[in-house]
């Protein structure tokens, strides 16, 4: 099979048109309509068919597209490795949470476009659990995601996680609350603020809960920490928050010992997939080549 008409299948599983295919390997449409169906004749198998006005793969062509990740990137560590000043060059797919993004992703991107002007990195917001089943699906190519040590993430045998960096986090609570955080039972009855997109924040509190002898009252779903923020100044709820963040004016954050809490992010790929040059590319600045660093700030946006 012609690998450059196997980057074209990719490039449709992933755009979705024949046109943006077109737009993006700076083609026509009826070039690029013309390669798939070549690809289709050496393999026997229909790979598009007609949807509306536009096409869509087939099951055999979603079959082949995901078999073409691992062909493809096959050829990019033969090719490095016969020529390791070949540049790489790709679309890069990440998606994350909004923290690892901006703690670990962006400061990279500036130094990584000076140096790998062929990569095109395109990123998109998602919590662990959403960024896992696209991961899974073959619709992202780098999840940034996190879990708790006290509700371990479980990404499935087809992905791979490497640790980024690692943090304390602490109990959010009123500036004015009487109680300490080493005394949890007295939280029996408090109102608790969880995520409202991802199960980790509430598997946590409800261990915490269980190791303190009760069980929590989650009332509030809450994506955004500034909002959490907001709401425990307001005295609506109490949440976990992280300890090395900058708190807003009303709250402050109890530290958690008995047990901790630490929250750790990663960076996780499809199985084998970790060798394709431009994902090589990034994950060699997101992880630590010998330990999981702490984090020693967390900047506001």
């Amino acid at each position: 099979m012609d690998t450059r008409r196997l980057r074209l299948l990719l490039a449709l599983s992933r755009l979705g048109s024949m046109r943006a295919v077109a737009d993006s390997h700076h083609l026509t449409t009826s070039t690029v309509s013309q390669q798939i169906a070549a690809l289709a004749k050496e393999t026997g198998v229909q790979l598009i068919e007609p949807e509306g006005r536009r096409v869509r793969l087939t099951p055999a062509g979603r079959r082949l597209a995901d078999h073409a990740v691992d062909i493809l990137a096959a050829v990019d560590a033969a090719r490095l490795d016969l020529d390791p000043d070949a540049e790489p060059a790709g679309t890069l797919r990440v998606g994350g949470f909004a923290t690892g993004i901006r703690n670990s992703l962006l400061p990279i991107l500036a130094e990584l476009a000076d140096r790998h002007p062929g990569i095109d990195v395109v990123i998109s917001e998602y919590e662990p659990i959403e960024a896992f089943a696209l991961l899974a699906d073959d619709d992202l190519d780098l999840a940034l995601t996190y879990d708790y040590n006290l509700a371990p993430a479980s990404p499935g045998p087809v992905l791979t996680p490497v640790a980024m960096w690692s943090t304390a986090w602490g109990l959010g609570v009123p500036a004015d609350d009487p109680h300490g955080a080493a005394d949890l039972p007295a939280r029996a009855g408090a109102t608790w603020i969880v995520n409202s997109r991802n199960t980790a924040d509430e598997d946590a509190v409800r261990t915490l809960g269980a190791l303190a002898g009760f069980t929590p009252r989650i009332a509030h779903q809450i994506d955004s920490l500034d909002l959490v923020e907001d709401l425990i100044a307001a005295g609506y709820g109490i949440g976990l928050l992280p300890m090395d963040r900058p708190t807003r004016a009303g709250v402050t954050v109890l530290p958690l010992t008995d047990p901790p809490v630490v929250l750790t992010a990663y960076a996780v790929t499809r199985a084998g997939r970790a060798t394709w040059s431009p994902l090589r590319a990034v994950l060699d600045r997101l992880t630590p080549t010998d330990r999981v660093p702490p984090r020693t700030s967390w900047p506001r946006p």
